[in-house]
């Protein structure tokens, strides 16, 4: 029995991108909480990071919903450039397979 390695890669990148949406929006969550007691923070670089790895849809819908890192802005813009380079990269990939 032979499996499909396409369907093997798209099952693990979905998962992928599951699990790190769900880690985006559990460190937004954690570092709103400790903003609000003044606990220990996560630095934004690892913030950042975990938008850039894929998690980019979660972080915007936890800045959005928990109000949180929205007047910082050099932390907005950043998180927005990272959407657009996942949304242009997006684009371009689905351009390419469509060719």
């Amino acid at each position: 029995m032979q499996t499909d390695p396409t369907g093997t890669v798209l099952i693990a990148t979905g998962g992928y991108l599951v699990v790190i949406n769900i880690l985006a929006w559990l460190a937004f969550s954690y570092d709103k909480d400790q903003s609000r007691i003044h606990g220990w923070r996560i630095p934004e670089r690892r913030l950042l990071l975990l938008a850039l790895l894929g998690g980019w849809p979660a972080a915007k819908l936890a800045q959005h919903r928990l109000r949180h890192k929205t007047r910082k802005q050099p932390f907005a813009h950043r998180l927005n450039m990272i959407v657009m380079a996942w949304v242009l990269w997006l684009i371009l990939m689905t351009a390419m397979k469509v060719m």
